[in-house]
């Protein structure tokens, strides 16, 4: 679940005379909003669990042949 705070990341979006472009900043708003709340990363899902199948297989193969 992605956890949108009030911190701004960037600085505003400003023009060469000093002023505030708001379009700019609801742009960026906007961007950086959906690249948080769509992001697909979702780090409990690579996690590891425990041994696998694999290395249970192994070690069954040990007990059976005396290992």
């Amino acid at each position: 679940m992605a956890t949108i705070t009030s911190e701004q990341l960037s600085s505003p979006a400003n023009r060469r005379d000093g002023h505030s472009n708001p379009l700019a900043e609801i742009r960026d708003f906007c961007r950086q909003f959906l690249a948080r709340a769509f992001d697909s990363y979702r780090p409990e899902l690579h996690y590891m669990r425990g041994p696998g199948p694999a290395c249970r297989a192994k070690q069954t193969a040990a007990h059976r042949h005396g290992g």
